[in-house]
């Protein structure tokens, strides 16, 4: 191990790490369910799904098993002018899951490159019918990947001030996050409604799209809204003619106690970005999906009206093999009890946690739980006390990983009430001073 550490050290770069002051990275051996078992022998209870991509457990045999298969058949093809029975599949299955006529899908690599294309299309779209809407919107807050368009729409999220000179104008609205008994989140709903109101009766008719994070924004704090919200955003849009993206990077295959964001809160949107759970955690993949009228607009006997995009392992035949065999997993009746069993127990063990001194803004959507810590006035994403929650949660052998003051759980769905409840007393244990 210590060889492992040393060569860390001397050769890689971590994301989001301040080399300088964060201590030695924890080397995993192995995986098995919601368990990351070290190097030193030591076992560490996954609480957040590994960055929240591994829906169903680590080293799942049926996820493994497909990936292994397809190795031996075709492990990459060019898809410019070639495609593969693996990735027709993937689009049929997943257009017969999504709402409405969400119907064309776009391969790419990760979260920030389907938001990348969901911007570029949404831009490209009313450029092909000779319409200069270049305006974008966004909500205060939110974050959408680390590419230069994703940046730009999460601009407002804080993390790329050395980049603000990089970023194409992004409006970013008041975000009316909430809470399990909130008294004020009609006003902030309103409050919302009236700038995106505002907004539209002045720029609706050069505005390409708005953005958004449907329920929950996840790197900003699990801040989370109501589906009326989202459904009232959409229908105003709608109204005005500007193109509606859900960013369900996060949000889809479960996450929020429905398949997708969208269909809780009842809404189509015209662009869809899908990534993370999308193979079940094993694979690098992301999938763009919009709606038919979209995709027509493309279509010519000029090239330049082509959508000139791509990557060099886009619909990659084994990410195409872990997405369908995470699919039947996703929707095997054993997942959908699984769901509900989280989402209970969060609300049981929340409603206990809230009591607590120091504990403010619980809130729960699926299998997503979150708290803000609030001691001695320490809050935002830059908080000390994120960096003392997080070495005390990993000396108990948890993989909690707070976004400053707020605690988060977000567990693969595997996960054993028992295990939840190791993650509730160690919160407990560290908002009340226990050792």
């Amino acid at each position: 191990m210590d060889s492992i550490l040393a060569f860390d050290r001397r050769h890689v770069w971590h994301p989001f790490t301040q080399a300088r002051t964060a201590g030695d990275p924890i080397p995993v051996r192995a995986a098995t369910g919601a368990v990351l078992h070290g190097e030193d022998g030591r076992d560490y209870l996954d609480l957040i799904s590994s960055w929240w991509v591994n829906l169903h457990g680590h080293a799942h045999p049926a996820i493994a098993g497909a990936i292994a298969a397809q190795a031996h058949v075709l492990e990459q093809v060019i898809f410019a002018g070639f495609t593969h029975r693996g990735a027709v599949e993937v689009a049929r299955r997943l257009a017969a899951l999504l709402p409405g006529d969400l119907n064309r899908v776009f391969f790419s690599d990760n979260g920030s490159t389907s938001v990348e294309v969901a911007l570029k299309l949404a831009a490209q779209y009313w450029y092909n019918q000779g319409q200069n809407r270049t305006r974008f919107l966004a909500f205060d807050g939110g974050y959408h990947g680390d590419t230069v368009g994703a940046m730009s729409a999460g601009h407002s999220s804080g993390f790329f001030a050395p980049f603000a000179g990089m970023l194409f104008s992004v409006e970013a609205l008041p975000y009316p996050a909430t809470w399990d008994g909130d008294p004020e989140v009609e006003a902030r709903e309103s409050h919302s409604l009236a700038a995106l109101d505002r907004w539209l009766e002045h720029h609706g008719t050069d505005t390409a799209a708005l953005i958004m994070e449907p329920l929950i924004q996840g790197a900003s704090g699990m801040r989370m809204c109501r589906p009326e919200f989202v459904s009232a955003v959409a229908n105003r849009l709608q109204a005005a003619g500007v193109l509606l993206i859900l960013d369900e990077v996060m949000t889809g295959f479960g996450r929020t106690g429905a398949l997708f964001a969208c269909l809780k809160a009842g809404v189509t949107p015209d662009l869809i970005c899908l990534s993370k759970g999308l193979t079940g955690g094993f694979m690098p993949m992301a999938v763009t999906v919009c709606r038919d009228p979209l995709y027509e607009a493309f279509q010519a006997d000029e090239f330049d009206k082509a959508f000139a995009h791509g990557h060099s392992f886009t619909a990659n035949p084994l990410g195409c093999a872990a997405t369908l065999a995470s699919l039947d997993l996703t929707l095997a009746p054993q997942t959908t009890v699984a769901l509900a069993n989280i989402e209970s127990h969060h609300r049981e063990r929340m409603a206990r946690l809230a009591r607590l001194p120091g504990v403010a803004r619980p809130r729960v959507t699926g299998t997503v739980a979150a708290i803000d810590v609030v001691l001695d006035g320490d809050e935002g994403y830059g908080a000390a006390i994120g960096a003392k929650m997080r070495a005390f949660f990993t000396e108990r052998g948890l993989l909690l990983r707070p976004l400053g003051n707020v605690v988060y759980i977000l567990p693969p769905y595997c996960i054993a009430m028992e295990q939840l409840d190791r993650a509730y007393d160690a919160i407990e244990a560290f908002v009340t001073g226990q050792p």
